[in-house]
């Protein structure tokens, strides 16, 4: 049985391609925004830890991802708690918050990508790190995307492959 996927993939107004979540969380905005912007919870779902400047123009450094080295980007927008974007090497991650209610939020992730081929790759991966954010969103223990707990990235990026998304982008990792 193939996995269930969650992602889509789309041309933007501005000709890039992207692919994007969205998720409900029983959470209000400023909750599911410390899933994004504190380090240490950042680090329990995201391939790596985010320690982010909070404004524009600031400082993101990417470290903690046993496939990638220590990075850093740009916040492009700061928008406490509704919006962050910042550089990602050639890609930009986009977090938007919109509050359904005083205890629900609308979170949707958008990585736009420099190369149309990575779609498949990036949706595997991030149905994998949605996986871990979703059971932390409910309160149940995850040890992230890198455990061995995590979901089976290869059934998530296979499934991609059948549903025709774009692929061929270099995979990182040893066992990829």
């Amino acid at each position: 049985m193939a996995a269930e996927l969650t992602g889509t993939c789309l041309t933007l107004d501005d000709g890039r391609f992207a692919v994007r979540f969205t998720r409900t969380y029983d959470h209000p905005a400023q909750r599911v925004w410390l899933f994004v912007n504190d380090p240490d919870e950042s680090a329990r779902w995201f391939p790596s830890r985010l320690d982010i400047e909070p404004r524009d123009g600031g400082t993101v450094r990417f470290s903690g991802d046993p496939r990638q080295a220590n990075a850093t980007g740009t916040v492009l927008a700061f928008d406490e708690p509704r919006h962050l974007s910042f550089t990602w090497g050639g890609d930009e991650g986009r977090f938007d918050l919109a509050a359904l209610d005083a205890k629900r939020t609308r979170f949707t992730l958008t990585q736009v990508l420099a190369e149309q081929n990575a779609a498949a790759p990036n949706g595997a991966g991030w149905e994998v790190c949605l996986l871990a954010l979703d059971a932390l969103a409910r309160g149940e223990g995850h040890a992230g995307p890198h455990s061995e707990d995590a979901a089976d990235w290869r059934e998530f990026y296979d499934a991609y492959l059948d549903a025709g998304v774009p692929s061929g982008a270099p995979i990182p990792g040893p066992d990829a």
